[in-house]
């Protein structure tokens, strides 16, 4: 595998165990529909919430929320469109953002964008 996706699933594991400690229910993780995908799909104060984590290795070209892009914004609301569906899910929906920037020593510094974006129609 790729140093880039040792990487990307790194930060995803990193950024579930944040989200438990901070009380979110985790529902799936890496779910797809069709060619889109969402990292992890959580539940907290009846709020669902699609997440993109994003993980660098520097900040040399940006901040990791930076990389997410208005065709993947797209394509989460795809997703989580049928998710929604699927989980028959009546309330509110939010996109979030976990940026994750690894630093010397295996450290890391993670911050949590709530509310990220909002795709348009």
């Amino acid at each position: 595998m790729a140093l880039h996706n040792d990487l990307g699933k790194e930060g995803e594991r990193i950024a579930k165990q944040y989200l438990e400690v901070e009380g979110y229910e985790i529902l799936d993780e890496n779910w797809t529909h069709g060619k889109a995908e969402v990292d992890l799909i959580v539940y907290k104060n009846g709020i669902m919430i699609f997440v993109e984590v994003k993980t660098r290795s520097s900040v040399a070209f940006g901040d990791p929320e930076e990389f997410v892009q208005k065709a993947k914004q797209i394509q989460m609301e795809l997703a989580a469109n049928a998710y929604i569906e699927i989980m028959n899910h009546q309330n509110d929906v939010r996109f979030d953002i976990i940026a994750i920037t690894f630093i010397k020593n295996k450290n890391y510094n993670l911050k949590h964008i709530e509310d990220a974006f909002w795709p348009e129609d």
